[in-house]
């Protein structure tokens, strides 16, 4: 969505919302093309969150901010879908492990090239200080949707779901 005023005159949710959409977009349609397509809504998040940054199934959901049983159901239908294998914990009957299949793998490596390509427009499109910014920036208000969420339910940020 191009603005019709200058950038310093949108307000910053609105210019996030419409910036959100480059990566959705990219990553879509990379995950398009490579055939996966039927990735449930945040499963590109999860799956590329385990391969590229090492973090766990419950690590990447628990970014999400979503309830248990969202976060179960995501995890089913990843593994239903041949995303995700979760198979008993040897050390912990308890618990069970969950890792990425070999499909899920080659769907996370779509999901990086979708990221990268937007990355790689960014960094033509910027200065290497105002694409720190941007990054300084963007963590700023991460850690501030941290805060309210650590300071009780009187100061939860609005999600998408509300």
């Amino acid at each position: 969505m191009a603005f019709p005023l200058p950038s310093d005159e949108i307000v910053t949710p609105a210019l996030l919302r419409s910036a959100r959409g480059s990566y959705a977009q990219s990553i879509g349609s990379s995950l398009a093309d490579a055939g996966f397509d039927d990735l449930p809504r945040n499963g590109a998040f999860v799956i590329g969150g385990m391969a590229n940054q090492g973090g766990s199934a419950v690590d990447m959901i628990r970014g999400l901010g979503v309830t248990k049983q969202a976060a179960s159901q995501l995890i089913d239908t990843l593994v239903l879908r041949g995303y995700l294998e979760r198979e008993v914990n040897l050390e912990d009957r308890r618990r069970m492990t969950i890792e990425l299949s070999e499909r899920g793998r080659a769907a996370a490596e779509a999901v990086r090239a979708g990221t990268e390509a937007v990355d790689a427009e960014l960094v033509e499109m910027l200065s290497p200080a105002q694409l720190a910014g941007l990054r300084a920036g963007l963590a700023a208000l991460a850690e501030i949707r941290d805060r309210m969420a650590d300071s009780g339910p009187d100061r939860r940020p609005i999600s998408e779901s509300d």
